[in-house]
């Protein structure tokens, strides 16, 4: 399976599968899509009702990847499970190493 990103100047795109309404809040675990990509997978306490969903994904990953809330940007899937998000360069280690720890 392929990395969950794609780089993209000084930024990556982050494939995200998302689990809204779970019971705790967690990154970990890949899924792929019907193209064969690579998606991390999150799950949040938050409904998938008015962003609130989104607004938690985007806290969970800022948190864990140590970036600033402002700089993590939805870029796709706002009403889908299967999202894209942008983040600085910086945090593909980070993703990188939480998903070897995984491994």
């Amino acid at each position: 399976m392929n990395r969950v990103y794609d780089l993209t100047g000084d930024e990556i795109r982050l494939r995200i599968r998302l689990s809204p309404g779970a019971r705790k809040e967690a990154l970990g675990g890949l899924w792929a899509d019907e193209h064969g990509r690579a998606h991390l997978k999150a799950s949040v306490r938050a409904v998938p009702e008015k962003g609130l969903a989104n607004k938690a994904l985007i806290a969970l990953l800022a948190k864990q990847t140590g970036t600033a809330k402002s700089l993590v940007t939805l870029e796709s899937g706002s009403t889908s499970r299967s999202k894209v998000l942008a983040l600085p360069r910086e945090a593909a280690a980070i993703i990188d190493r939480l998903l070897q720890e995984e491994g």
